[in-house]
């Protein structure tokens, strides 16, 4: 019994002294011989695409639809600006019915002034109404045809409204008239006298005149609408598939047998930002590329709840 319990203890020991530890010693070599051949052997085999994976421009149909060139755009009402009143007679000042910074009306009575040549009083009237200052007269001044005898501030206001360069184009052939909406304000209303304005700096703006029996305060936000253009029944495209918008410009006709696609020049309409008339170049059911070469077309994100009120968004792919 004594010599069983030696020899057991023993093999115990040999177990824990040598096998064990061999055990180890291959299970790690193992290892680390895999991971230098994924890091430094990796498999040689090479996916094969086949041609149904090629990746192709995509192409739209020229079809026939309705394009409305509408334009909103923000502004501010502004008074219309003062101007100076320069006299036409040489005479004698008489009498001064103004003050400074007064409102008067049209055809208001101003000063009087006797006439040299022939000698009478004449009065001096108010050619519409406004705010008066830089009163330049005083009774028994003597005055002379074309010396400025003051400054009106006319009681009139349009609506000034800020217009970024690209839209521009849009404006060509625009109307005289818009609609005026007033945040706040009466009922929308027509302007008159639209026009576009360029300053040297290079910033645009819109124009129109507000009628004078709407009741109008400097500094009122405003939206100016107008109508540009409409046209019904008419070949159209996407605007992205045309180089140029104004006028003239190029699309690229895809034939559909994997040839390069054909350059064509094409007449231009209605534009409304997204979908453009063709007035010529194109015929109905002929393919255009949808977008110029070199146009980045816009990556579409997928947006999704991860957890409540955490939402993370991925960017889609872009051809």
């Amino acid at each position: 019994m004594r010599h069983g319990g030696v020899s057991g203890k023993a093999a115990v020991i040999v177990w824990r002294r040598w096998i064990f530890p061999l055990l180890l010693v291959i299970v790690v070599g193992a290892c680390a011989a895999a991971l230098v051949k994924i890091a430094f052997f990796p498999d040689r085999s090479e996916a094969v695409v086949g041609p149904e994976s090629t990746i192709t421009d995509p192409v739209v149909a020229v079809e026939r639809g309705s394009v409305v060139n509408e334009l909103s755009l923000s502004g501010a009402v502004a008074r219309d600006d003062s101007y100076p009143v320069r006299g036409e007679i040489n005479g004698t000042v008489t009498a001064v019915h103004v003050a400074e910074g007064e409102s008067v009306s049209k055809g208001q009575k101003l000063f009087t002034i006797k006439q040299d040549e022939p000698r009478k009083d004449i009065d001096v009237l108010a050619p519409e109404a406004g705010d008066v200052s830089g009163v330049a007269l005083v009774k028994g001044q003597m005055t002379s045809a074309g010396t400025e005898i003051y400054t009106i501030s006319p009681a009139r206001y349009h609506l000034l409204a800020t217009v970024q360069p690209v839209q521009l184009y849009r404006l060509v052939n625009a109307p005289t008239e818009a609609a005026v909406t007033i945040t706040g304000g009466p009922a929308p209303f027509t302007c008159t006298g639209v026009r576009v304005q360029v300053s040297a700096e290079g910033t645009a703006s819109v124009r129109c005149a507000i009628p004078g029996d709407q009741v109008v305060f400097a500094g009122l936000p405003a939206q100016l609408d107008l109508a540009v253009g409409k046209v019904d029944d008419a070949l159209v495209v996407p605007v992205t598939a045309v180089q140029g918008g104004a006028g003239t410009g190029k699309v690229w006709v895809d034939a559909g047998d994997g040839s390069d696609p054909e350059e064509r020049e094409v007449t231009l309409g209605v534009n409304d930002g997204t979908m453009v008339e063709v007035v010529s170049g194109l015929e109905e059911g002929d393919s255009v590329r949808q977008f110029v070469p070199g146009f980045v077309a816009p990556v579409e994100e997928f947006c999704y709840e991860v957890a409540p009120g955490v939402e993370q968004c991925d960017s889609g792919m872009s051809w």
